[in-house]
């Protein structure tokens, strides 16, 4: 195992999204001291949005980033959309009520139309395409997959989903790794990393100020709120945390309940015939696994894999030889494949996966914790914190309402217990 790359300034990780996004924006640095009506830390998904809304309602926003615009999750991620909640409506039932769990539905379909609303209006050229396929890899949970799409398509109104036998997901997704799978057509894929930069542009253009290479060291807290970076400092009445996994050192609370999970992911050179039977579609796939596998086509005939996971400050030593294990169990004749580009990245998990969404203090509001959700609900979270320092807070209010209790063994003690248990489940996923 190596270390994680160091924050302070750090260019784009080697990923194909940032060698294929096109010419890369500079923000300057901040430097001095300047004021705001609000500071949003983190320049990903949440942050952005949460800058986006507020400027277009007149705010004088400043965003802080320590390193580049969409260096972190979300400009590296798998580009999956999958709708709905991380928990599925039957949990969040059973643990939260039905009143609840539909209000939580309802959401994540205003999310999704947000995210296809934000793609249509600002014209971000961000390689969406409809169509997930979530893919079941054990012969014995079958007709438990069959059985539970069909409720979410029924009672929960999801989807609607298209089943699939097993010769039918050998053909949709070009492998015979799989048992059976389902279709759902509200879910799809995009490019983040150009999506991100489709928001920052937005964002920059109804007034946002974003500063790159000034990662926040200190916060002070009073009437108004202080933040510090290593050439400057904000001076604003409100504070936005829109760091995620990235937030350690700057609020322990949100610490306390978001662990940073690194997961990493490949490309391969286009793929010539070896490719044709793969996703024919065009849709993205995931499968049934704790320690889940993710993958879609590139529009120049790549496949993006994604699997494996690491915890704390450690990549592997060689992540194109780590995810092409992992690829290969799925599609064997790619073992011998050129890796184009081979990358990780660092998202926040809670320990219920349900979002974490709060304000810690009468000027401090936060959101993350999407856990594996962010690229469709973090753009969403984020216009619900600008509209609730607005003074529209019904959906704030019900996020915040969730129980996101902290990881047991608190700060010090709270990975190696998360590793123990996501350990296990991993070994379940071999059973």
């Amino acid at each position: 195992m190596a270390l994680m790359p160091e924050h302070g300034g750090a260019a784009h990780a080697p990923s194909w999204y940032a060698a294929s996004a096109g010419p890369l924006p500079a923000f300057p640095r901040l430097e001095g001291e300047t004021r705001a009506d609000v500071v949003v830390v983190g320049a990903g998904y949440t942050g952005l949005a949460t800058a986006l809304r507020l400027a277009e309602r007149g705010y004088d926003v400043a965003v802080v980033e320590a390193n580049k615009v969409g260096w972190g999750a979300s400009g590296r991620n798998g580009g999956q959309i999958h709708p709905g909640q991380r928990r599925d409506p039957d949990w969040m039932a059973a643990r939260l009520g039905e009143p609840a769990a539909r209000r939580l539905v309802a959401f994540a379909e205003e999310a999704r139309q947000h995210q296809l609303g934000l793609i249509a209006r600002h014209g971000i050229d961000c390689d969406f395409r409809p169509g997930l396929i979530e893919a079941v890899h054990r012969a014995r949970d079958v007709d438990g997959a069959k059985a539970h799409a069909e409720r979410l398509s029924g009672v929960w109104g999801l989807g609607p989903y298209r089943i699939l036998d097993r010769a039918e997901a050998a053909a949709a997704l070009g492998t015979d790794a799989y048992h059976g799978a389902a279709i759902d057509p509200t879910g799809g894929h995009l490019h983040p990393l150009k999506f991100l930069l489709g928001l920052a542009r937005a964002a920059t253009a109804a007034g946002a100020r974003i500063f790159e290479d000034s990662r926040a060291l200190q916060v002070e807290h009073g009437g108004k709120v202080t933040l510090t970076t290593a050439a400057g400092r904000v001076v604003a009445d409100t504070l936005v945390l829109a760091g995620n996994g990235y937030l350690a050192g700057l609020d322990a609370d949100t610490e306390a309940r978001i662990l940073p999970l690194n997961n990493f992911i490949l490309t391969t050179e286009p793929l010539e015939s070896e490719g044709d039977a793969i996703l024919p579609g065009d849709e993205a796939a995931a499968d049934s696994r704790f320690v889940v596998y993710y993958w879609r086509k590139t529009p120049d005939g790549r496949l993006l894999f994604g699997g494996g996971e690491t915890f704390g400050s450690t990549y592997p030593g060689d992540v194109a030889g780590f995810v092409r294990r992992h690829m290969t169990k799925i599609y064997p004749r790619l073992k011998d494949v050129r890796i184009s580009h081979a990358w990780g990245g660092t998202l926040g998990i809670t320990v219920n996966r349900l979002p974490y969404v709060r304000r810690p203090k009468p000027n401090v509001w936060v959101a993350a914790g999407y856990s594996g959700q962010g690229v469709m609900m973090a753009p969403y979270a984020g216009h619900i914190l600008a509209e609730a320092i607005a003074g529209v807070s019904e959906r704030f209010d019900a996020f915040a309402a969730l129980p996101c209790p902290p990881f047991p063994g608190g700060r010090w003690l709270r990975l190696p217990t998360q590793i123990a248990a996501m350990s296990w489940f991993a070994l379940l996923d071999r059973l």
